[in-house]
């Protein structure tokens, strides 16, 4: 099983969980599965119209950035470590 470190902003969907273990074998997969489970987070995850992860969400898996592997259909192995990332702005 995947583990699926949630950030702060997505944690009120998982009722407050760091970290939840899912079985899948893609990243889009996973998200599917992370929705059925906990309703809403697709939604902030990816592109309605493409499907694509969202420019300002960063998904990792292992520590590589899924943006440089196959996206959404990056594969997971058993013992899979996927990290969700939503980049930070603001400040001047």
């Amino acid at each position: 099983m995947a583990i699926v470190y949630v950030p702060t902003p997505l944690r009120r969907l998982t009722g407050g969980q760091a970290r939840v273990e899912v079985e899948a074998n893609t990243v889009g997969e996973l998200i599917e599965k992370l929705d059925a489970q906990f309703p809403g987070v697709k939604a902030r995850l990816l592109e309605a119209d493409s499907g694509e992860i969202k420019r300002f969400i960063n998904v990792f898996v292992n520590g590589e950035e899924i943006r440089s592997l196959q996206g959404v259909d990056t594969p997971l192995d058993e013992n899979a470590e996927v990290s969700i990332i939503p980049a930070m702005a603001g400040g001047r």
